[in-house]
């Protein structure tokens, strides 16, 4: 089939295999590029498909040669509809790390449910014996307790009053003022059960209990903070909690860990486009300002780029694991610099639909968005047809 983006919203309906296949080729060989990392070699990802976790998994097989099991929920093909750009992102990776000679085997399913831990725990005793690096990449919006059988959704709302400022339509361009209701009931109670730490923590005493954690393993989880501009709806809110909690427990496991010489830490990324955030009102204006300035002063990242600085210059170097004063590595430390922040401050009021596409990069924010789904990549020929229907070899 002839597979073209189809917009629905903040939603691409569709994804390209090829395209998506040409994203994980770009990022493998990105990692080649920058040589060997003295990283872990048996590696549990969690939430491996997209975004920061895939970005991962790659640095790990193709930075450290690791063998690499991930976990993910997407959906695969069916004759006619494509599957979710994850699944075909996941296809290509073991592809490659397959031909590569790496062991790569995925598990498709709810990583919030005690079955596909069960899976995982499984799979692991049968072909690694034990993990030295679990990465925690987890995004969704709901999850249903194992324990109680609760479903549980997240919301994304201001705590004690409505929030009001600036967003723009990446589609459109067009800049607007917006307005958004302060949570109320169990909002921030449901917010943190989804994405706070207590399903880190049930992976990790899982995978402790079987013995399947190595001496001197560790675990990595991901965090954003960002800048005052968007606190309010972000830091400061409902999914601010949920990260609270997230850090809070790095240092719940990481004494969980202790009798295993491990450590346990929460890495604070950079701001970047991802299906979740496109979402979040406020937070498209101040990426497309962001990529702007980072981009005219040599610091721009994406997902690889940052993964790639946090396993080589922080994670894995000699000179330790260096953290800010609440025990957090930051790996947002150019995205926070002064001179980037006070020039976004500065061209935060001025932002308008007319002059947004001088003064920020709205054109990259919308072909970064439409990367997530394997469109607009080089060397790909998307009026040829394609072919829909792939594998991910270890689950087919």
């Amino acid at each position: 089939m002839i597979i073209e983006p189809r917009m629905r919203g903040f939603i691409c309906l569709t994804s390209h295999p090829d395209g998506c296949e040409q994203n994980v080729k770009n990022q493998i060989e990105y990692i080649k590029s920058k040589g060997t990392i003295a990283g872990a070699k048996k590696v549990l990802v969690i939430g491996a498909s997209t975004g920061f976790g895939l970005a991962s998994r790659i640095t790990s097989a193709f930075g450290s040669n690791a063998a690499t099991i991930g976990v993910f929920f997407e959906k695969p093909a069916a004759e006619g509809k494509t599957a979710s750009p994850g699944w075909y992102n996941s296809a290509a990776f073991e592809k490659e790390a397959h031909k590569a000679g790496l062991y790569a085997k995925s598990i498709n399913g709810d990583a919030f449910s005690n079955e596909v831990k069960q899976q995982t725990i499984d799979l692991i005793k049968k072909d690694l014996g034990q993990v030295d690096l679990v990465v925690y990449s987890l995004a969704s919006p709901v999850r249903q307790h194992p324990v109680t059988g609760v479903l549980h959704r997240s919301t994304l709302k201001p705590i004690g009053g409505v929030y009001s400022n600036k967003t723009v339509d990446f589609h459109s361009g067009k800049v607007s003022e917006i307005s958004i209701q302060p949570c109320e009931g169990d909002d921030i109670e449901n917010t943190v059960a989804v994405m706070g730490g207590e399903d880190w923590s049930m992976w990790i005493e899982a995978l402790k209990a079987e013995n399947l954690l190595a001496e001197g393993a560790m675990t990595v989880a991901y965090s954003y903070i960002g800048p005052a501009l968007t606190e309010a709806v972000y830091r400061k809110g409902t999914i601010g909690r949920a990260k609270d909690h997230l850090e809070a427990t790095a240092f719940t496991i990481a004494d969980s860990l202790k009798d295993l010489n491990g450590k346990a830490f929460v890495s604070v990324n950079k701001a970047l486009v991802t299906q979740a955030s496109s979402a979040i009102p406020v937070i498209p204006l101040y990426i497309s300002l962001l990529y702007k300035i980072m981009k005219e002063k040599g610091i721009h990242e994406g997902c690889i780029e940052q993964i790639q600085r946090l396993y080589s210059e922080r994670l894995y170097n000699n000179d330790g694991i260096a953290t800010d004063e609440k025990g957090r590595i930051r790996i947002d430390d150019w995205e926070m610099r002064e001179d980037v922040q006070e020039l976004v401050a500065k061209l935060w009021p001025e932002a308008t639909t007319e002059n947004l596409s001088e003064i920020g990069d709205l054109a990259g924010y919308r072909h970064d968005f439409y990367n997530l789904f394997g469109f607009e990549f080089d060397g790909v020929d998307y009026k040829a047809e394609a072919n829909e229907l792939v594998n991910v070899p270890s689950i087919a």
